[in-house]
């Protein structure tokens, strides 16, 4: 079991430790500060994991799904962290949460209305709209070692999952993943590509301090913003428990997706409290499974488990930091390309020779992928509007959701459509 939560654990480990920093960086945060956001994200998102993972009376899905802070949160904690400190993001964060909690039971009466048109098409988004950050950790723009040398660590860790998963007998193909992360660290150490200094730098022991950024303040206007968030992470988190539903075989129902949204708001509420951000489930998780076909909600649990450790041990967290990020870009392109696959097996589902499925699906990916390619499109627009467009996965859900409701839920007179001619119905 350790090995393959260990696997979870390193896929995921640059998510978690990204998202703190971008907003320390971007927040001018002293070191010492940003190393607490990045302890207290590891902290709730290993409680988090163990939640949706175990199960506890009404909340947590018990599938295999990994948790983490929210990507989609950054613009929006860095633009309240400077109008009016991150104590006003983490008030905003513990309300989000709260709402969650008491909207999800609704959420679950609506699943119907997440046919596998949309969420096939917001699972490969989520996984689609991810791989440049794959790329970005490859290149490693300002980090050691020349181009061509951190490509080609990248291509060799991609073949090295390959070759296992190809050539190795079944007991060892499941740990292709850190097989291949593990033997692409080696290569990079003759390559002076695997700098360990922050380990032994490290301390020992550190507590998470939820006391150090002061209590949380709540203001409306941060709220207001944090809830816009929030419906995207629930948008995401039902695609993805779907996803997983679907990869293990049970799991895909309405009162499962409720006590998922349950886990993710209780998380997100102690996340504030702790110091930390809206949580949601990662995708990288989905990717994965689909990988190692490892089913086992209690090896995933045990990732969670040593998440909580890593929070308290910085010398641990140093250790997986230092996986070179050639090494781990390739794992993830690996993870992210497999849950945008996952994606179009579920979109698959859904009867594409009907032109308005099939107009359904385009428009949903166009506007989704947006964001991903040209990053400033929706500049000029103002922070209200751009907090979702800038989301490529919020942009999908939005769009699939509401065609799917005007093609299928209303009632309507037979016509002959752009793609193709569809049957009456109301």
């Amino acid at each position: 079991m350790v090995p393959l939560s260990l696997q979870h654990l390193l896929v995921a480990y640059s998510g978690m430790a990204t998202m703190p920093l971008l907003v320390g960086v971007a927040l001018k945060l002293p070191d010492d500060r940003v190393r607490l956001l990045i302890s207290a994200n590891l902290l709730v998102s290993g409680l988090a994991t163990l939640l949706q993972t175990l199960g506890f009376k009404w909340f947590g899905a018990r599938l295999p799904i990994v948790m983490g802070a929210t990507f989609t949160a950054i613009t929006p904690a860095v633009l309240i962290g400077q109008e009016h400190g991150l104590a006003a993001v983490f008030g905003a964060t513990i309300v989000a949460g709260l709402v969650t909690v008491a909207v999800a039971p609704w959420f679950g009466r609506i699943l119907h209305l997440f046919p596998p048109l949309v969420t096939g098409s917001v699972i490969a988004v989520i996984g689609f709209s991810l791989v440049p950050s794959a790329a970005g950790l490859v290149t490693g723009s300002g980090q050691g070692g020349s181009g061509v040398q951190r490509l080609g660590l990248a291509a060799v860790t991609v073949v090295l999952v390959v070759l296992v998963e190809r050539l190795a007998p079944p007991a060892v193909a499941r740990f292709s993943v850190l097989v291949a992360m593990a033997a692409g660290t080696l290569l990079a150490v003759p390559l002076g590509l695997f700098d360990g200094s922050a380990v032994g730098a490290a301390k020992a022991l550190s507590l998470p301090d939820p006391t150090a950024f002061g209590a949380p303040t709540f203001v409306v206007t941060a709220i207001v913003a944090m809830l816009v968030v929030q419906v995207v992470n629930m948008v995401e988190s039902v695609g993805d428990t779907l996803a997983v539903g679907q990869i293990v075989g049970r799991g895909d129902d309405p009162e499962t997706v409720v006590r998922a949204l349950r886990a993710d708001g209780a998380a997100t509420v102690v996340s504030g409290g702790l110091s930390s951000f809206p949580i949601v489930t990662f995708g990288q998780s989905v990717g994965l499974l689909s990988v190692t076909r490892v089913m086992s909600r209690h090896v995933v649990a045990l990732s969670g488990g040593l998440m909580v450790l890593l929070a308290f041990v910085p010398a641990l967290g140093a250790a997986v930091a230092a996986v070179p990020g050639p090494v781990l870009g390739a794992v993830s392109l690996v993870t992210f390309g497999t849950v945008g696959a996952v994606g179009l097996r579920i979109l698959s589902r859904a009867d594409l020779a009907d032109g308005r499925n099939l107009l359904t699906a385009a428009l949903a990916f166009g506007l989704g992928m947006i964001p991903v390619g040209a990053p400033d499109f929706y500049a000029p627009l103002p922070a209200s509007l751009r907090t979702v467009l800038d989301s490529g996965i919020a942009a999908t859900g939005i769009v699939a959701f509401t065609l799917n409701l005007l093609f299928h839920h209303t009632r309507r007179i037979r016509h002959t459509h752009l793609f193709g001619r569809g049957k009456e119905q109301s």
